[in-house]
């Protein structure tokens, strides 16, 4: 049974569910644990939320520690997230804790870039098919797909965040292979097995392959769309779809996400201005996925963002993205993902290398720069998550891409970074 409690009334050996609060107010990587430790009793005390709900069924109640409660008891929440999560989701999707990666970034990141060049080289061949007038055929992506599906499930940082190292020319390509991986990674941390994840992962790579009937020149236009060539852009969903359908292999889950990655959950997206149930999961998976890697790739009409940049600017546009799973989205890369510049507490400026399960603004950085003496320093990595350690994160620092050019090389070898697609 699920039971809203007040969080001062948290104790150990309680299960918590959920916190009644934005993901930016407590300092959990999940949501859903056994508190079985005075340091997490402490700090969920003294986070700003007021209120969370309690499983009875998988630990302590208010009445085992013998307190008064006044505790709302409601029933449990549909695993499908209720109403606004109401159609399918690939199987197996309740939401669960994530599996702990099997494999550190750093071991991980070597295959990553293996897989990286094969998948650009699949999605060229993908779109050259298409382009000559030939049936694509979804089915001959499935081993790339395991691959993605197999290295993100080892580790989910390392080849999501090499993904999105891409060149402008190679944006297409790399693009749909990104999208692949952070679908994975998300349906990752959602609980879902890794057969569905496999499937939103399928949906993920093919999910622009509209675009590879687009017109070149407008495709790859470096400066802005004229409103004529936008509506041309704009029929990428409908005619991946049809492609889809004339070829081998299609799956439900894959038509939903190629024909609605653009939609949003207001109703202001296209091509069908969906909203409500209408708009399924998958779909609304596959639409933060989309944003997030075109926002932080470098483009021919502008340049990336910076990674945590781009979480907090999607977390401002209301009415854009399904809370809930833009909330797990977050969870699955970090508040600072991989590759973001930060300030330290310290006054310097370090670069996130690898995330720390269970400790989202806690991750390992590589501190490279004295904002106060504004000077490169030597490179010294940094866990601070480690007991013991006297820095933490004070917020972002903006235009820090831009600032640092070879900042890259400091969070991936070179010899790793050589073998990225160009």
């Amino acid at each position: 049974m699920l039971k809203k409690i007040a969080v001062r009334q948290l104790r150990i050996g309680m299960h918590l569910h959920k916190l009644e609060g934005a993901w930016t107010d407590h300092p959990f990587w999940r949501a859903r644990f056994v508190i079985d430790s005075t340091a997490d009793l402490r700090r969920l005390h003294e986070c700003p939320i007021a209120e969370c709900w309690i499983d009875t069924r998988l630990g302590l109640d208010l009445a085992e520690m013998h307190e008064p409660d006044g505790a709302q008891v409601l029933p449990r929440p549909r695993l499908d997230g209720g109403p606004s999560l109401a159609t399918t989701l690939p199987p197996a999707a309740a939401p669960v804790e994530a599996p702990v990666a099997s494999n550190s970034a750093a071991d991980e990141v070597q295959r990553a870039a293996a897989i990286c060049q094969r998948g650009r080289e699949a999605v060229v061949a993908m779109f050259h098919e298409a382009r000559m007038g030939r049936t694509v055929d979804a089915e001959s992506c499935l081993p790339l797909v395991e691959d993605i599906t197999r290295s993100v499930w080892r580790n989910p940082d390392a080849l999501v965040s090499l993904a999105r190292l891409k060149t402008q020319d190679n944006y297409s390509y790399m693009h749909s292979v990104a999208v692949c991986a952070l679908m994975v990674a998300l349906g990752r941390t959602l609980g879902m097995d890794e057969a569905a994840c496999r499937a939103a992962g399928l949906a993920g790579l093919m999910h622009d392959v509209g675009k590879a009937v687009m017109p070149l020149e407008v495709l790859n236009k470096p400066g802005k769309l004229t409103d004529e060539e936008y509506e041309v852009i704009r029929s990428h969903p409908e005619r991946g779809h049809a492609l889809l359908q004339e070829g081998r292999g299609a799956t439900p889950e894959m038509l939903d996400v190629v024909l609605h990655h653009h939609e949003r959950v207001d109703g202001s997206g296209y091509p069908q201005r969906l909203s409500g149930d209408a708009f399924t999961p998958l779909a609304r998976m596959g639409a933060i996925c989309d944003v997030y890697d075109a926002i932080t790739s470098n483009r021919p009409y502008k340049a990336g963002w910076d990674p945590a940049q781009s979480i907090a600017r999607m977390a401002g546009w209301k009415g854009h993205f399904d809370p809930a799973l833009f909330g797990a989205f977050v969870q699955s890369l970090g508040i600072y993902p991989t590759g973001s510049v930060v300030r330290l507490e310290s006054g310097r400026l370090a670069v996130v290398i690898e995330q720390n399960p269970g400790h989202l603004v806690a991750p390992v950085v590589k501190i490279f720069y004295s904002a106060r003496n504004e000077m490169p320093i030597a490179p010294v990595r940094l866990d601070l998550s480690r007991p013991g350690s006297t820095d933490r994160i004070v917020g972002r620092e903006a235009g820090g891409a831009a600032k640092f050019p070879h900042l890259n090389e400091l969070w991936v070898d070179p010899a790793i970074l050589a073998q990225i697609p160009s």
